[in-house]
């Protein structure tokens, strides 16, 4: 005899619907938020919603522009930037070598970016680049036999045999020294060229000139002077004060018709070249006064014995004046 549970079903019919859940497993989601009671618990099924405002991820986020026609509608775009420093020029020679494989042609460029005495040897490789030494010593001989790679021995003063590895970017072709730049010589100050004065000056008149030109920055800030601008300078203005100028002349001749709106490099050779060009002439040497011409008398005759002679006054001549009456 059945006997039907508390719910009022058979035991038929509960076996029926535990089957037919177990076949349509369902999905227990809560509810969104919002929407759902609290009370009401979980939901067997929650309405699906497509809102208008959802982006569709695999739509493109802009409308791709047009080609120009200068870039291949196929194959790679190259996008250079200049280099400024660190970079090493590799011909194409090597770079697209048809018979090198791809590790001896990256070995090569590798090798001919280090520096002279860099060590190339199969050890020091292999612990550079993840390849072994077998495919690096491979590579190197790659290298060796298309002329990238020469390998020379050479005895040290010691009578050891050493072996030095040459590179070579350009296979085939004759090198050629590289240009020295020749080196500058160092700037040195020109000599002062002024004219010298014809005596040995005194201490008070070169005193004067070292005082006159460490003053002249007072008239124009452009002609400050160093020590040892003005010491080479003075024995110039001492040859223009032995030309009985004052020393108001020289500040004047030194200081006038500077040029304007513009600084002075070196005022030190524009106060040499003056000083030099506008020397003035040597003034005249004291002469002695030159005596007065005789005076000419005019001629007259003698009273006593008619002669002509010369004199102030007519009357007797000098010999008639003398002879004894």
């Amino acid at each position: 005899m059945n006997i039907a549970n508390s719910a009022g079903n058979c035991p038929g019919c509960l076996a029926y619907a535990q089957r037919h859940t177990a076949e349509q497993p369902q999905t227990y989601v809560g509810p969104r938020p919002g929407l759902a009671i609290p009370i009401e618990g979980l939901t067997i099924k929650e309405e699906s919603t497509f809102p208008m405002d959802t982006q569709n991820p695999s739509a493109p986020s802009r409308a791709p522009g047009r080609i120009p026609a200068d870039v291949p509608r196929a194959g790679i775009v190259h996008e250079h930037v200049r280099h400024e420093s660190h970079f090493t020029v590799v011909g194409n020679h090597l770079a697209q070598h048809r018979e090198l494989s791809g590790l001896a042609i990256g070995l090569g460029v590798h090798i001919q970016s280090l520096p002279a005495g860099a060590r190339v040897d199969v050890r020091t490789l292999a612990a550079r680049f993840p390849e072994g030494t077998t495919r690096i010593a491979a590579a190197l001989r790659e290298l060796e036999a298309h002329g990238y790679l020469r390998r020379e021995r050479h005895r040290t003063p010691d009578g050891r045999v050493r072996t030095r590895t040459v590179s070579c970017n350009r296979p085939g072709a004759t090198p050629h020294p590289e240009p020295t730049r020749p080196r500058r010589k160092p700037r040195t100050a020109k000599p002062l060229t002024v004219p010298h004065p014809e005596h040995r000056p005194s201490p008070t008149t070169l005193q004067a000139a070292t005082d006159l030109l460490a003053g002249l920055h007072r008239a124009d800030a452009r002609l400050t002077l160093s020590r040892r601008d003005t010491e080479r300078l003075a024995p110039g203005v001492v040859a223009w004060l032995e030309r009985d100028l004052t020393p108001a002349a020289v500040r004047h001749a030194l200081t006038r018709d500077l040029p304007e709106g513009r600084p002075i490099r070196s005022p030190a050779a524009l106060l040499a070249h003056r000083l030099t060009a506008n020397l003035p002439p040597r003034p005249p040497a004291f002469r002695t006064p030159a005596p007065p011409a005789p005076v000419r008398h005019p001629l007259h005759n003698c009273d006593t014995c008619d002669r002509a002679y010369r004199g102030p006054e007519a009357g007797h001549c000098p010999g008639c004046r003398t002879a004894p009456r």
